[in-house]
């Protein structure tokens, strides 16, 4: 099948936008590590309590199965998924964003619950965007506790504010989509991007509007707060003598500069703002925040890089396949694991 010009074009824009990410990646990477001592990491590393470590790698992965519990949630209203397909998608998911750029892991792991689950996609991708909003949401909250303790530095404030106008944005599109799905009916043009539109806010509608919406709420409270677990254990592995507040902080930080799709895994980006939460905002020693910013992307992602490995394999299928499908919206035979009785 021959190319088009416009798709053509369309691969190069999103190759230099991975480039970009990939030169963000570096640069962050540099900007933190250029003056790093590496002759004193050996030490420090011997004096970590390595059993908050275990532990921050333990609750990393009960977060993950708390955020496919309350998609499962989420999605009542549409079908009854099982939380086994859920937490699936989650960690392939997660496993696409950790290999690929710009978080391409959303649009996987849509791509699969809907598959295997006989959804429409655009319904599956209106939870995402709930998701989202919720997560969203608390962020905004936690921001607001962390300025009562004091303050952050300006760019910060900035992001924060700017993430308060794009989820008050977003929020008022989901709240009309809700209320009004007549107009979506009305503007619907019979073209493919008005029709997915319209399956957006029929999903929008019907699960915002569930009495399990309100259960997914009090998931994503849980999934916030668990998330505070692993970064805690670090801490406290490394002896910094941080408390829950400066949890929030570093978490809310780290959210807010990884929000926007960037390089694979966030490197680079995840790295700068986890070291600016630790040595501007909490006054850690620059050396000992660089170190505890390169053991907490490790704990973070290797976990995710097996569980998504691991759930990748059940599927027999390839990374770039369901990725390439996934764009397309399509419905081809993608290989269904055979669940055993009581699973």
């Amino acid at each position: 099948m021959g190319t088009t010009p416009g798709s053509k074009s369309g691969n190069g824009k999103e190759n230099a936008v991975q480039w970009l990410a990939y030169l963000l990646a570096a640069l962050c990477l540099l900007w933190v590590y250029h003056d790093f001592d590496w002759h004193s990491e050996i030490p420090r590393l011997r004096a970590i309590h390595w059993g908050w470590i275990v532990l921050a790698v333990c609750s990393g992965f009960l977060v993950y199965i708390i955020q496919a519990w309350r998609w499962q949630v989420l999605l009542k209203p549409l079908a009854n998924v099982a939380l086994w397909r859920t937490t699936q998608a989650v960690f392939i998911g997660l496993f696409a964003n950790e290999v690929l750029p710009l978080k391409s892991g959303e649009l996987v792991r849509c791509y699969l619950v809907a598959h295997w689950n006989h959804i429409r996609f655009s319904k599956v991708l209106a939870s995402a965007i709930i998701e989202r909003l919720l997560d969203g949401i608390l962020l905004i909250a936690g921001f607001a506790c962390i300025l009562r303790v004091g303050a952050l530095p300006k760019d910060v404030e900035v992001g924060a504010a700017v993430l308060f106008g794009l989820v008050v944005t977003i929020g008022s599109l989901v709240l009309f989509a809700v209320f009004n799905k007549r107009f979506a009916r009305h503007v619907a043009t019979g073209r493919r991007w008005s029709e997915a539109l319209l399956m957006v806010v029929e999903g929008l509608h019907v699960m915002a509007r569930s009495r399990w919406f309100f259960v997914a709420c009090l998931g994503s409270v849980l999934y916030l707060g668990l998330q505070m677990v692993p970064i805690y254990a670090l801490m406290a592995g490394y002896q910094l003598g941080q408390d829950w507040t400066a949890t929030l902080v570093v978490l809310m930080i780290m959210r807010l500069g990884t929000i926007v799709p960037g390089p694979p895994s966030n490197v680079g980006v995840f790295h700068f703002f986890t070291f600016l939460a630790l040595s501007t905002v909490l006054g850690v020693e620059e050396q000992t925040a660089k170190s505890v910013a390169g053991m907490m992307f490790f704990v973070i992602t290797v976990p995710l890089l097996a569980g998504g490995t691991i759930a990748l394999a059940l599927t027999g299928s390839d990374l770039r396949e369901v990725y390439d499908l996934a764009r397309a919206h399509r419905k081809p035979p993608v290989p269904v694991v055979k669940q055993t009785p009581g699973v």
